[in-house]
C-alpha cells in the first residue's frame, strides 16, 4: 500500500509509536532492512524546548543524522512548528520530512524551507479510517506570498479519493465538497460500533462491487486547477455566526501573518446568552509584547467585519493531547467578566457615561468597559442593540 523511500535506512518517530503515522516510518526504515529510533517522548515538555539550553538529540541519547544515520524524520504538525520555532538546526541533514496529522502552518513551511535547503517537506494527509495515509504532497522550495494553506497533494498508490456534495455528486474543480476515501487502504468499520460504521463508510457510489466503501471524512476540500487537492477545513467546524458562514482557518491563516505571533487557533463559542461568536487564541514568540486591540486592528485591515474575533485570549503555549495534536477541549473559555484593561483604556467621568456604561456591563457582563470601546468590538449587534 506504501511506497517505500529508495535506500532508506533509518528513521525517527518524536512522537508516541501508538499513533497511527508512525506505520510510515516504520516500515520505511525496517522495509530497507534499516532501524527506526523511539527518542524518549513527552508532548507537554517537548513542546516547551528552550533553544538556548538544550540538544534535543543529545539529551535523548539517539544517533544524529549528521552522522548518516536518520534520512526520513515524521512529527506531527503541532510538534515540527515547536521544533521549527525553537531548534531548525536539530533537522538539518535529513532528506525527507513528513509532517501532517492536522492543517500546516504556511508560516513554519516557509520557515522551514529557508532553515533546511536539502530537506524535502511532504504533507502527510489520511484519517486512521484510510491506514493513516490517502494523499501526499511534496512542498515546493518556492511558495506563493498569497498561499492561503499547503495542499494535501494527490492519493497515494492503490488509493481513490472523491470530493462530492451533500448528494454524492462530484464537485468541479474549484468548488469545495466532503473528500471520500477509497481503495485497498480503507478499513472494515469500527469495532462493535456498526451504526457509526454504517454513517462513515457508505456504499460507493462509482463501483459495481457491492461490497465496495468509501469513507466519508468531514473534511471539506477542493479540486486545486493543476489537480492537487486543498484542504479548507472541517466540515464540523464551518460555523454560521449572524447569517454569515465562516471558516475559521481562514482568519487564523491571517492572524499568522502577524510578525509578533508563534501560533494562533481560531474557534467558535457560545457566550452567557447563548450566542456564537469567535475567539482566537494566540501564542506570542518569546519577548513579544502584544494586546487584543492591536490584533483587531490587524484583521480589521485585512478581513470583513464579520470575520473578526470578539475574543483574543493571550496563551503561553497551545493545550496538545498525549500524541502531540491541538487538544482544542482543553482551550480555556473566555471569562468576559475579567476583561484586560488595554492601554486605551478611559474611564467614565460624567453622569450619562455611567448609566449607559452600566447598561452595556449588564448587556455584554462584562467590566470594565470604558469609553472609548467599541460596541462591536466588545461582540456586540445590530439585534443585540435592539435590546
Amino acid at each position: 500500500l506504501y511506497t517505500v523511500p529508495d535506500g532508506c535506512t533509518g528513521g525517527s518517530i518524536w512522537g508516541t509509536p501508538t499513533i497511527d503515522a508512525a506505520t510510515g516510518i516504520i516500515y520505511a526504515a525496517t522495509g530497507n532492512a534499516g532501524t527506526c529510533t523511539f527518542p524518549e517522548y513527552n508532548a507537554p515538555a517537548l513542546l516547551a524546548i528552550d533553544a538556548n539550553s538544550m540538544n534535543m538529540l543529545d539529551a535523548w541519547e539517539v544517533p544524529t543524522w549528521e552522522n548518516g544515520f536518520d534520512e526520513d524524520f515524521g512529527a506531527t504538525a503541532t510538534l515540527f512548528n515547536a521544533i521549527i520555532d525553537e531548534a531548525p538546526e536539530e533537522l538539518r541533514g535529513v532528506e525527507q520530512l513528513l509532517t501532517g496529522g492536522e492543517a500546516l502552518s504556511v508560516t513554519h513551511i516557509q520557515r522551514a524551507l529557508l532553515q533546511l535547503p536539502e530537506t524535502e517537506l511532504i504533507n502527510g494527509y489520511g484519517p486512521t479510517e484510510s491506514t493513516t495515509f490517502a494523499c501526499c504532497y511534496s512542498i515546493p522550495r518556492q511558495l506563493s506570498d498569497t498561499l492561503r494553506s499547503i495542499p494535501i497533494g494527490r492519493p497515494i498508490s492503490n488509493t481513490q479519493v472523491y470530493i462530492l456534495d451533500r448528494n454524492l455528486k462530484l464537485v468541479p474543480v474549484g468548488i469545495p465538497g466532503e473528500l471520500h476515501i477509497g481503495g485497498a487502504g480503507l478499513a472494515r468499520g469500527y469495532l462493535n460500533n456498526p451504526e457509526l460504521t454504517d454513517s462513515k463508510f457508505i456504499p460507493h457510489p462509482f463501483s459495481d462491487d457491492p461490497a465496495a466503501r468509501l469513507y466519508k471524512t468531514g473534511d471539506r476540500v477542493r479540486y486545486l486547477p493543476d489537480g492537487d487537492i486543498e484542504f479548507l477545513g472541517r466540515l464540523d467546524q464551518q460555523v454560521k455566526i449572524r447569517g454569515f458562514r465562516i471558516e475559521p482557518g481562514e482568519i487564523e491563516v491571517v492572524l499568522g501573518r502577524h510578525a509578533a505571533l508563534r501560533e494562533t487557533l481560531v474557534m467558535a463559542r457560545e457566550n452567557a446568552r447563548g450566542e456564537k461568536h469567535l475567539v482566537a487564541y494566540v501564542v506570542p514568540y518569546e519577548g513579544q509584547s502584544v494586546t487584543a486591540n492591536e490584533l483587531r486592528s490587524f484583521l480589521k485591515k485585512r478581513l470583513p467585519e464579520y470575520m473578526v474575533p470578539s475574543d483574543f485570549m493571550l496563551l503561553e503555549t497551545l493545550p496538545v493531547t498525549p500524541n502531540g495534536k491541538l487538544n482544542r477541549r482543553a482551550l480555556p473559555v473566555p471569562e468576559p467578566t475579567m476583561r484586560k484593561m488595554e492601554d486605551t483604556f478611559v474611564a467614565p467621568t460624567q453622569i450619562l457615561h455611567y448609566q449607559l456604561l452600566s447598561i452595556w456591563e449588564e448587556l455584554f457582563q462584562a467590566w470594565p468597559i470604558g469609553i472609548r470601546d467599541n460596541f462591536f468590538d466588545l461582540g456586540g449587534h445590530s439585534l443585540l442593540a435592539a435590546r
